[in-house]
């Protein structure tokens, strides 16, 4: 009779085992069905959630650091056509991006629109001098000039540059070339980032996930319209994917991630880099691929960013981004920093420049579950063309077109301690904890069921030879 209650106790466990084990598989499925409801429900953009909270507010504040690029050989340029040589100097930070989005509405096709506040306050403890500090660099009146007046006209520009003691390079402090000086040739203010204080970027509409979480934070117009318009092509004028602060949740690190960035006036895509940790959370990083401001040759896609055959080399100049058309017609030109992924001629025609891959890509760290963009460094060099003249004095011994870089900067913005706490308990943990159930209890059924079936397997041999005997 006892041997008789020791395989039914056993069956019996085995029997327990095998439901708790099956019940842990069943939860595995219904748990990540679970998690993927809450995680999507969190992620639509409306009051109430966790992505709306994040997404309205300032959130993590953002810096832009600047390095001005000095001539160090201004004379040899202009008297005897010799390639200027610069140096950088920097960083000079500022905290950009601390006010809350405003004009925040909603509308019936599961879109909001909003403005994003443009600020910039100099960090001087971030910073390795004052906004006093003197440049050496390019005049932007005299080389925005050159470009914008017909070869016809030059000597009306020789007259006004004379007239104004101006030249092809000058000095001005940190702060004139950022954020602009009056001219005296001109007669009107210039700048780098001139007007940046106290105007907006947008307006944007984007889709708030409500009916299709695969959708959420894509831009659905810009500044009212749903193409850009700069390019006079339908493939570069599109508005692809968010503006990189979020993507839509659990992340496919196979498909790359596409984002608009107005700074430079097209859509971008980034490719899956590596995986890192970031204050105890894994992240994906992402990268821009080297194709991005590759020419034509190399990327056939890009050819439509391509239109001034002159100063592109027909086409097969890489590395930069001519954005006159999205500029008011000023010669402005975006690259990567120190013309990284550029032609070699870029860099040989200004000397002192150093690409290097980890200083000057720009990337972004999402987290793959919700999708939030949790770190970024966005780098971007500015840069302006000037050429040669037979009539403009301080341009006759330049010898061709030099792409100059003025300055390149790089907007930084990761949580802070306090918020990756509060990802990790209310968020990370939970899935964890549900996770950490699902297999524990697959792992403990299965045990409990082998343990029991072994008992039952090593009673009833017992049983067997004892009648035997």
């Amino acid at each position: 009779m006892g041997c008789c209650n020791r395989r039914c106790g056993l069956i019996a466990g085995a029997v327990v085992g095998a439901l708790v084990a099956v019940l842990g598989g069943i939860l595995i499925p219904v748990g990540d069905i679970i998690i993927q409801r809450t995680v999507n429900q969190e992620a639509v953009i409306e009051p109430g959630t966790t992505a709306y909270d994040n997404w309205a507010a300032a959130g993590a504040k953002v810096y832009r650091q600047f390095w001005l690029f000095e001539v160090k050989n201004p004379l040899e340029v202009m008297d005897h056509g010799a390639p200027p040589v610069v140096i950088e100097k920097g960083p000079y930070t500022y905290m950009t991006r601390y006010l809350a989005k405003d004009n925040i509405t909603f509308h019936a096709n599961h879109t909001v629109s909003f403005l994003l506040p443009n600020g910039a306050i100099f960090e001087p403890s971030m910073s390795v001098g004052t906004e006093d500090d003197i440049i050496t660099s390019l005049n932007l009146a005299v080389a925005g000039a050159y470009s914008a007046i017909a070869p016809e006209l030059h000597s009306v520009l020789e007259y006004l540059i004379k007239s104004t003691n101006s030249s092809l390079f000058q000095r001005r402090t940190v702060k004139e070339l950022l954020w602009g000086y009056t001219d005296p040739m001109l007669k009107g203010a210039v700048g780098f980032f001139l007007d940046y204080n106290s105007t907006y970027d947008g307006f944007y509409d984007v889709f708030t996930g409500k009916d299709d979480i695969a959708k959420v934070n894509k831009i659905n117009m810009w500044r009212k319209k749903s193409t850009l318009g700069f390019w006079n092509d339908t493939y570069c004028d599109m508005i692809n994917g968010t503006d990189a602060s979020s993507f839509a949740p659990f992340i496919d690190k196979k498909e790359p991630l596409y984002f608009f960035s107005s700074d430079i006036c097209r859509s971008v895509s980034a490719n899956y880099e590596k995986t890192v940790t970031l204050k105890g959370i894994d992240v994906y990083r992402y990268s821009l691929p080297p194709s991005t401001f590759a020419s034509p040759v190399g990327n056939p896609d890009n050819k439509c960013y391509c239109s001034d055959m002159t100063t592109s080399k027909n086409c097969t100049l890489a590395g930069v981004l001519d954005i006159r058309t999205c500029q008011e017609n000023r010669p402005i030109y975006i690259s990567l920093p120190h013309f990284l992924h550029g032609s070699p001629i870029l860099r040989k025609e200004v000397l002192g420049l150093n690409p290097h891959e980890e200083h000057h890509n720009t990337f972004l760290d999402v987290e793959p579950t919700t999708g939030f963009t949790l770190n970024f460094a966005k780098r971007i060099q500015v840069n302006m063309i000037y050429g040669p003249s037979n009539v403009i004095t301080v341009l006759k011994k330049v010898k061709g077109y030099t792409i100059f870089p003025l300055v390149w900067l790089n907007e930084t913005a990761t949580l802070d301690d306090e918020t990756a706490d509060m990802f990790k308990r209310e968020l990370l943990s939970r899935i964890q904890m549900l996770e950490i159930i699902q297999y524990v209890l697959l792992g403990v059924g299965l045990v409990i069921f082998v343990l029991c079936l072994l008992g039952y397997w090593k009673v009833r041999r017992s049983h067997n030879q004892n009648k035997l005997a």
